[in-house]
């Protein structure tokens, strides 16, 4: 009995002391990175008016995120986890301080719209580069500050953190552009990347796992991208995801959708921006209490397929909480997704290559939320803005489709088997 009751302990992970600060940290770099996007979001659209320069936003970051990311990868795999993350939040506040220094009129008052719009392209890009080892690292540390029987467990905990951070950045984001302007919203942008370095000091440096230090990184490179490619499981849910958030990314529209088509404003972009956000937090807060290893494969497949009918369904609404309740289901489909692929990557990822397979990770899933923006942007400019929505979402449900015809070892995936292994260790 007390076997079971430790196996089916929903706070497992919650009893280490330094997987809470963890917790706090990723709360602050999410709410921090996902309200100064949407600010930046507003910001940029309401200087040029074309949703093309929204997607120019997401080409700015992914591309330094995506052509860094392999070296990041081999550079997180033989190096001090927490020095790191240290250099990679300093790089976070440092460019979140520019672009509060960018929206400030007594700053920029003499400059040109172009002048202000360049310059915010080029914060963008280098926070790209910060991004580029900030998912690698974190993935890192946290195998590295719990035992791994409570790695499943800490999956879901950290994907509902992730979540609040999520709901609350861009939630907060659309009422306080509205409250006190754009630029007092990057000062709090800034005062959150303050607290995730706070949070950081209180733990400790951890030992380096890899036994290969010093590899080359051609060797170290061509070890991480054939595990990730030669495991079907782990491939297919990055593949999977990467197309969901690629073709699915409704959301970097948004402000097409609150200020000309819907019509609400910035309270209801904010509101707007949230819902998807909320839906995933209370998937991932539940999942908590009842896991979704068994027919993992199903229940990935079945959560992206709802992803793409209610993308469909936010394209074609006119009514504001329509388009609400569309965007909110689609954040209880993504949260199921984004559950069981942390909990895939963390069973599955040898712990020497973790910097590599969190580097693919981004690319993959991380960085295809801004080259989606962009893909988003672009398609809106030549199809129309409800046209690429609904053409993102018909995108996303064949892709379902083919996987699961395809690929049946994917679709009959259980991850009990895995986890009942992890916590039988001690």
């Amino acid at each position: 009995m007390n076997n079971k009751e430790k196996k089916n302990d929903p706070y497992q992970a919650l009893r280490y002391r330094e997987f809470n600060v963890f917790l706090l940290l990723r709360f602050a770099m999410v709410f921090a990175w996902s309200m100064q996007f949407i600010v930046i979001e507003w910001e940029v659209y309401s200087l040029t008016k074309n949703p093309l320069s929204l997607g120019i936003i997401g080409l700015m970051e992914v591309i330094p995120a995506v052509g860094m990311a392999l070296f990041a990868g081999h550079i997180v795999d033989q190096r001090e986890k927490k020095g790191l993350l240290v250099k990679c939040i300093l790089g976070f506040s440092v460019i979140s301080f520019g672009l509060f220094l960018l929206t400030w009129p007594k700053v920029v008052g003499g400059l040109s719209s172009d002048t202000i719009l360049y310059s915010i392209y080029a914060l963008v890009f280098l926070g790209g580069l910060v991004r580029a080892f900030l998912g690698p690292t974190i993935f890192s540390l946290l195998s590295l500050i719990i035992p791994k029987k409570a790695y499943p467990n800490a999956a879901t905990w950290s994907s509902t953190v992730w979540q609040i951070g999520a709901v609350m950045g861009p939630a907060l984001a659309g009422f306080s552009i509205n409250w006190i302007g754009v630029h007092w919203s990057m000062c709090l942008v800034f005062g959150f990347s303050i607290l995730s370095l706070i949070a950081l000091s209180q733990i400790s440096k951890k030992p380096i796992l890899n036994p290969k230090i010093g590899e080359s990184i051609k060797d170290s490179l061509t070890e991480g991208l054939n595990f990730v490619f030669k495991n079907q499981i782990v491939l297919g849910a990055l593949s999977l995801d990467m197309i969901a958030v690629l073709f699915g990314g409704a959301v970097a529209l948004l402000p097409v959708f609150a200020q000309d088509i819907l019509k609400v404003g910035s309270e209801g972009f904010g509101i707007l921006r949230a819902a998807p956000a909320v839906g995933s937090f209370i998937t991932v807060l539940v999942s908590a209490y009842v896991p979704l290893n068994k027919n993992a494969g199903k229940k990935l497949l079945t959560a992206i397929f709802v992803f793409g009918l209610s993308i469909i369904l936010f394209g074609l609404s006119t009514y504001f909480w329509l388009s609400v309740f569309a965007l909110f289901l689609s954040g209880l489909a993504d949260g199921i997704s984004v559950v069981i692929r942390q909990t895939i990557l963390q069973l599955k990822t040898p712990d020497h290559m973790r910097g590599r397979v969190g580097a693919v990770n981004s690319i993959f899933v991380g960085s295809s939320n801004e080259l989606g923006a962009f893909e988003s942007g672009a398609t809106a400019k030549l199809m129309g803005t409800v046209t690429s929505v609904v053409f993102g979402g018909s995108v996303t449900l064949l892709t379902v489709i083919v996987t699961a015809l395809k690929s049946p070892t994917f679709r009959n995936l259980d991850l009990n088997r895995d986890m009942e292994d992890h916590q039988k260790l001690e």
